[in-house]
Formats: C-alpha cells, sequence, structure tokens
C-alpha cells in the first residue's frame, strides 16, 4: 500500500474510532437534563459554542453555557470549582495547578486544535509588510516602546501607533507576553483591551494606525477589514495558514488550543455526552470555525485519554517544568 492510500485509510477510519470510543447514544441525548457550565478563553470560544449549539439541537434539555472570562480568568472559576469545562489556549500553569489540587479538583487535559497568533493592522496600512519578533517587542514592551511607525523604521510615517491587546486574563496575551518580552519582561500599559476579539478587530478596522493581535480564527473571519502581517520569527517571514500553524513554521506564533474538564463533573451524563461530542466532532468543526486541526495520531490519543479520564496536565513535569516539543511528542 503507497502512502497515500496508508494515510486516507487511517483518516477514514479515525471517526469510527474516535465514535467507538464514545460513551453515549445518539438516542440517549434527548434524555439528558442538566446545566454544563464552560468559561474561559475568547480563542477557543467559536469552537466550544458551535459544540454547545450542536450538541443542544441534539440534547434540547441540556443547558450549556459558555463564557469568555479569558484563559486565566476561566482557570480561577475552573480551579475553585464553579466551572465544568475550561476553555485555554495556552496549557494549565503551575500555580493553577496547586490552586486546583488545594480545592481537590482534578481534571481531564484535552487538546482540541491548533492556532495562530494573527498580528493584524488597518488594511490602509500601506507601509508595513513584515514584521520580525524584535520589532513586534520594540511596538510592544514597556521599556521604551516605540511610539510612532518612524520608531521601528525611520522610512515610515511619524504617525502614534495605537496598539490594540487581549486582556491580561487571555491565554493570548500570555503566550504574546512570552514569545516578544518574555517572561520577566512587561507589555506596555497605554494598550486598548478587550477579553472580547471582536472588540479587537473593531479597533484596528476602525484606526489607519492600528494594529493588534488574536487568534487566526478570528482573523479569517474578518479578513475583509484587516490587513494580515507575514513574522519572521528567524527563518524568513511566514503568514499564518492551516499548513504553516500545524507544521510549526509559522514560529514562534502558533500553539494548541485545549479543554480542561473537571473529573467530578465527567461523572454526569450530560457533562459526559457533551465532551463525547466535543471529542468527535472537534475536527470538523475546528475547520469551520477557522482552527487547525488536530493530527489524526493526537486525535485518536486524546480519545483514548477522555475515554480512561486521564488525570492531570501533560505540559508540565514531576517538577513543575514546562513541557517542550510539539504536541505529537508532549501529549501522549
Amino acid at each position: 500500500m503507497n502512502i497515500t492510500a496508508s494515510l486516507a485509510l487511517s483518516l477514514f477510519a479515525l471517526p469510527i474510532a474516535l465514535a467507538a470510543s464514545m460513551q453515549t447514544s445518539d438516542a440517549d441525548l434527548s434524555k439528558l437534563t442538566g446545566q454544563i457550565k464552560v468559561d474561559g478563553s475568547s480563542t477557543v470560544y467559536p469552537i466550544t459554542e458551535a459544540v454547545a449549539e450542536d450538541f443542544q439541537a441534539q440534547a434540547p434539555k441540556t443547558r450549556p453555557t459558555v463564557g469568555i472570562s479569558g484563559t486565566g480568568g476561566g482557570f480561577k472559576r475552573f480551579c475553585s470549582g464553579e466551572t465544568d469545562i475550561s476553555n485555554a489556549s495556552r496549557p494549565i500553569t503551575k500555580t493553577e495547578v496547586e490552586m486546583a489540587k488545594s480545592n481537590k479538583i482534578e481534571f481531564v487535559e484535552i487538546p482540541i486544535a491548533f492556532d495562530g497568533i494573527a498580528v493584524v493592522v488597518n488594511p490602509a496600512n500601506t507601509w508595513v509588510a513584515q514584521l520580525n519578533v524584535e520589532q513586534l517587542k520594540k511596538i510592544f514592551t514597556a521599556d521604551s516602546p516605540a511610539k510612532k511607525w518612524s520608531d521601528i523604521n525611520p522610512a515610515w510615517p511619524s504617525d502614534t501607533i495605537k496598539v490594540f491587546s487581549p486582556g491580561t486574563d487571555s491565554g493570548t496575551f500570555d503566550y504574546f507576553k512570552e514569545v516578544t518580552v518574555g517572561t520577566s519582561g512587561k507589555i506596555r500599559s497605554d494598550l486598548s483591551v478587550s477579553e472580547d476579539d471582536n472588540v479587537l478587530v473593531t479597533g484596528v478596522a476602525g484606526d489607519k494606525n492600528a494594529i493588534g493581535y488574536f487568534g487566526f480564527a478570528y482573523y479569517t473571519e474578518n479578513a475583509s477589514k484587516l490587513k494580515l502581517i507575514p513574522i519572521d520569527g528567524g527563518k524568513g517571514s511566514i503568514v499564518p495558514s492551516d499548513k504553516t500553524i500545524m507544521d510549526g513554521t509559522y514560529s514562534p506564533l502558533s500553539r494548541p488550543l485545549f479543554i480542561y474538564v473537571n473529573a467530578k463533573s465527567a461523572a454526569r451524563p450530560e457533562v459526559a455526552a457533551f465532551v463525547d461530542y466535543f471529542v468527535l466532532n472537534t475536527a470538523a468543526l475546528s475547520k469551520e470555525v477557522g482552527y487547525t486541526a488536530l493530527p489524526a495520531l493526537v486525535q485518536e490519543r486524546v480519545a483514548a485519554n477522555w475515554k480512561a479520564k486521564k488525570i492531570g496536565t501533560q505540559y508540565l513535569d514531576a517538577s513543575g517544568n514546562k513541557a517542550q516539543g510539539s504536541i505529537a511528542t508532549v501529549y501522549k
């Protein structure tokens, strides 16, 4: 069998394998009742909201609610036992794991898709064709930030830069900050911030001198209003796309997205069925809302780990240090 045929066969077999690992039949969904509380990342919100709408259509007596407190805000609620599921645009941190442990909260970690962080400017911006990480740092750092475009490149206009950013409770903010200014650095304080990415889209689309960043999915939804900027992470300028996000060439601004499921909540039939539905449909829904689907191998691991209710995070080692490497290397 050649490679193409083998790949096609594995992709065909994957939904069957995933379906076999699910716990609730379609016939059972209409009988389910109860509320399913979800909160967290605004980046992950579109896919979770899509799952919630589709799931509720088949389980009309359930009440899934999806909030957008940001990754950090969502984890605060999740780790104190207030929610059943937490959307996250980064892995859970050591501090959050310790908070969960102190509140006797166990969880199952589920990667759901890839996303890239899109850096965007207003379409009327004719001078920025690409940016490198050092230039991004110059724009976003609190340490002598660039106030005007000409501070980045003397050939650019001397107009004041208007900077838009997700709020500090956002996992996108955390990830972008680490990439641009480092974990010990600080982001400039004169930002226009919002946990709602649609507000950021409107801000950048309404100001010729604006720059902002958010999940690639929000760019694809609003591409006609924005100008996408290629980023040079050291190996040439790369534009985010499904291919460059999945293969890692859109570096360093691509990352996996997650949901975290409270293990106690997972014992409730409505929550278990909701996550079953999420895992089974996430690949198709990822593409629908603008994310990049996980590789088939990782999807299989997700289904197996969810079925086994594998507790804890794989993104921290025993000493609490962050795991390094691709998702296929880290997530087993």
